[in-house]
C-alpha cells in the first residue's frame, strides 16, 4: 500500500470512530474542528436541524487584525475562546467535541482547552 493511501485509510478509520461516538449524543450540538496546514476552523452545528449555530476561523476578517505574529497554537487558543463566546451568545453551553480525523494533540487540544475555559462544557 502506498504511504498516502495508508494515511488516508487511517484518517477515515479515526474519523469514523469519532463520529460513531458523537452520533450517540444527539441532544447536544456538535463543536466541529477542522485544521489545515495554515489555518484552523471551528463551528457549532445543530445536527437535528442541519444548521450551523456559530462559527469562528483564523481566516475571518474579525481575526485578521493584529494576529499575524501569533504562532498556530496561539491562534487556536484565540479561536477556541472566540467560539466559546459565540456559542454562549447563541445560547449553547453543552456541546460534543468533534475533532474529525485529527488527533487530540497540539492545536486541536489548545482550541478545546480554550473553549472549556471560555465556558463550554464537553
Amino acid at each position: 500500500m502506498k504511504p498516502q493511501a495508508s494515511r488516508n485509510a487511517r484518517n477515515r478509520r479515526r474519523k469514523g470512530s469519532v463520529r460513531a461516538t458523537i452520533r450517540r449524543t444527539a441532544d447536544r450540538p456538535r463543536l466541529s474542528v477542522h485544521r489545515s496546514g495554515k489555518h484552523i476552523y471551528a463551528q457549532v452545528i445543530d445536527d437535528a436541524s442541519g444548521r450551523t449555530l456559530c462559527a469562528a476561523s483564523s481566516v475571518s476578517k474579525a481575526f485578521q487584525g493584529d494576529n499575524g505574529s501569533k504562532t498556530k497554537t496561539e491562534t487556536a487558543v484565540v479561536i477556541g475562546t472566540e467560539i466559546a463566546r459565540l456559542a454562549k451568545d447563541a445560547g449553547v453551553e453543552k456541546v460534543v467535541f468533534d475533532r474529525g480525523a485529527a488527533r487530540y494533540h497540539g492545536r486541536i487540544k489548545a482550541l478545546a482547552d480554550a473553549a472549556r475555559e471560555g465556558g463550554l462544557t464537553f
